[in-house]
C-alpha cells in the first residue's frame, strides 16, 4: 500500500514538475569543449562540441537614436495622458534627474515605481511624421535564444518594423512588421506567427497582433523565437535533436537566429483613433520602459565562455581556433580547413577541432602526453577532410605490432608514405613500408631480395587450381547422398 501511494505522489510530482517548466532550463548538453578519458592506450582528451550559456544580452549592448536629438527633455516640455488629452501635468526635462528619460532606461531593472523609460519628444511639429531608429549594436555576432520583448510606457506604435543586421549594420533586413492596419501601413496582408509552419518559418510578416494603441494590460510586443523554435521542437522545445539537427544542416534557419546589431523603428506613434487631434499633439510620442533580448555569443561551437572586455565582447576560443568568433584556426593549426562544430551527434556534438600544418612537425613526443582523441576530429561535411581508413584494410601485422611503434600524433607528426595516424597513437603505415612514420621501405630491414627476404616471407597456400580439383572430387563422391 506504501509503495503504490509513493509511485502515485511521485507520478503527480513529475506531472506537476513538467507543467511548471514548459521550456528546457539548459538549452542542450554543450557547455564543456573537452574532458579527459581512459583508454587502452592511455588519457585522451575527448573533444566536444561547445557553446556560452544563454544570458540577458542587453547588458553588453550600445544604443544610438537617430534623430540624436530625438529624447525629450532639451527643451524641457509638457506631455498629456493618450487615454486623457486634458491631463497634462507630465514634465520631461533632461536637466534634471527625476524627470529626464535618458535611452539608457530603456535597459535598466524594471520593477521600480514610479517606473522608468525612455520617452521621444512629442509629436508637435505634426504633420511631420514623428520617426526613430533605435540600433541597439553589440559588435559582436549573437544568438537568439529568447523572444525579443519591448514594453512600452506609452501606447504601442500603429506602425513599428523590427529589423536586423549581420554585418555590424552596414545592411538591415526586416524581422518583422506591426501595424494596426497591415494591409494600408505595408501592403501585406495580416498574419500571426500561428499562421507560419516548418516550411514558411523565415518568412517575414506584418502581425496586427501589438498594435492596439493604449491599454494599462496591453503594452508588450513580442518577436517570437521560441514559437520558431517549436516547430521543429515541438510545443514545450522537448525535442531538441531536432531542433539542432535542422540548425545544423540549414544555413538559413541558423542565420535568421543570428545578428550583430537590431534596430527599432517607430514609424508613426500611437494615435488610438482614426484622425490625429491637431489640437492635443502632446498626447502623441513614443516612450519604452524595457527591452529584453536574450541570446548567446556566437562561438561557431568552439567555446563555453565569452568575456566581456574593454567594452567588447569576445569568445574564449578552444579546439585550436581563433578570432571574436572563433572563426578560423590558430597560426600552425591550419591542417585542414576550418570548420564550426557540429551539435550533432547529440548529446556531444562534433569538435572539428582544428590540426597542426605541416610546417609544425618535430621531435616525436613523449608517451605519456595527453593526446587529443581522432574521434572528436571528425566534421559533418566529409569533403573538409581526407576520408578515414577502415579497420578492416588495416595488415594483421600492423595491428600485432602497433605496441613497439611510438607515439604518432596530429600535433607534431605526421606519418609519411601515405601512412595514417590512428587514434593518435601509431601510424598505419601501406604494405611496403614501416616504421614509427612509415619513413622506412618494408625490405630496408630484411634485405631487398635476399633469402632473408624471402624467408620472411608468410608460406603460400596451394594454388588455386588445386584447389579446384579437389572441390570437385568431393563433390562428385558426395553426389548420390546429397541427392
Amino acid at each position: 500500500m506504501y509503495l503504490s501511494r509513493f509511485l502515485s505522489i511521485h507520478a503527480l510530482w513529475v506531472t506537476v514538475s513538467s507543467v511548471m517548466q514548459p521550456y528546457p532550463l539548459v538549452w542542450g548538453h554543450y557547455d564543456v569543449c573537452k574532458t579527459q578519458i581512459y583508454t587502452e592506450e592511455g588519457k585522451v582528451w575527448d573533444y566536444m562540441a561547445c557553446q556560452p550559456e544563454s544570458t540577458d544580452m542587453t547588458k553588453y549592448l550600445k544604443v544610438k537614436l537617430d534623430p540624436p536629438d530625438i529624447t525629450c527633455g532639451d527643451p524641457p516640455e509638457t506631455f498629456c495622458a493618450m487615454g486623457n488629452p486634458y491631463m497634462c501635468n507630465n514634465e520631461c526635462d533632461a536637466s534634471t534627474p527625476e524627470l529626464a528619460h535618458p535611452p539608457e532606461l530603456m535597459f535598466d531593472f524594471e520593477g521600480r515605481h514610479p517606473s522608468t523609460f525612455w520617452q521621444s519628444a512629442t509629436w508637435k511639429e505634426y504633420p511631420k511624421p514623428l520617426q526613430v531608429n533605435i540600433t541597439l549594436s553589440w559588435s559582436k555576432t549573437i544568438e537568439l535564444t529568447d523572444n525579443i520583448v519591448i514594453t512600452f510606457e506609452s501606447g504601442r506604435p500603429d506602425q513599428m518594423i523590427l529589423e536586423k543586421s549581420l554585418d555590424y549594420g552596414r545592411t538591415w533586413q526586416p524581422y518583422q512588421y506591426y501595424a494596426t492596419d497591415c494591409l494600408d501601413a505595408f501592403h501585406m496582408d495580416p498574419k500571426s506567427v500561428k499562421d507560419l509552419s516548418q516550411h514558411t518559418v523565415l518568412e517575414i510578416i506584418c502581425t496586427e497582433e501589438y498594435s492596439t494603441g493604449y491599454m494599462t494590460n496591453s503594452k508588450i510586443i513580442h518577436f517570437e523565437i521560441k514559437d520558431r523554435f517549436a516547430f521543429f521542437a515541438g510545443p514545450w522545445l522537448r525535442n531538441m535533436a531536432s531542433l539542432y539537427g535542422q540548425l545544423d544542416t540549414t544555413k538559413k534557419l541558423r542565420d535568421f537566429f543570428t545578428v550583430t546589431d537590431l534596430r527599432i523603428r517607430l514609424l508613426r506613434p500611437a494615435v488610438g483613433e482614426i484622425f490625429v487631434d491637431e489640437l492635443h499633439l502632446a498626447r502623441y510620442f513614443y516612450a519604452i520602459s524595457d527591452i529584453k533580448v536574450h541570446g548567446r555569443c556566437k562561438c561557431n561551437l568552439h567555446a563555453t565562455v565569452c568575456v566581456y572586455d574593454n567594452s567588447k565582447l569576445t569568445c574564449e576560443c578552444e579546439h585550436n581556433t581563433t578570432g571574436p568568433d572563433c572563426g578560423k584556426c590558430k597560426k600552425n593549426y591550419q591542417g585542414r580547413p576550418w570548420s564550426p562544430g557540429s551539435y550533432l551527434p547529440i548529446p556531444k556534438g562534433t569538435a572539428n577541432t582544428c590540426i597542426p600544418s605541416i610546417s609544425s612537425i618535430g621531435t616525436p613526443p613523449k608517451f605519456n602526453r595527453i593526446w587529443p582523441n581522432i574521434s572528436s576530429l571528425e566534421v559533418s561535411n566529409p569533403k573538409q577532410v581526407a576520408p578515414k581508413l577502415a579497420l578492416s584494410t588495416v595488415s594483421s601485422v600492423q595491428v600485432a605490432n602497433h605496441k613497439r611503434a611510438n607515439v604518432c600524433d596530429n600535433e607534431l607528426l605526421h606519418c609519411q608514405n601515405g601512412g595514417t595516424c590512428h587514434n593518435n597513437v601509431r601510424c598505419l603505415c601501406p604494405a611496403a613500408y614501416t616504421g614509427v612514420l612509415c619513413e622506412k621501405p618494408r625490405c630496408q630491414d630484411a634485405g631487398c631480395g635476399s633469402r632473408a627476404g624471402l624467408a620472411a616471407r608468410p608460406p603460400r597456400g596451394p594454388a588455386p587450381p588445386l584447389l579446384l580439383l579437389l572441390l570437385a572430387a568431393l563433390l562428385r563422391a558426395a553426389g548420390p547422398r546429397l541427392l
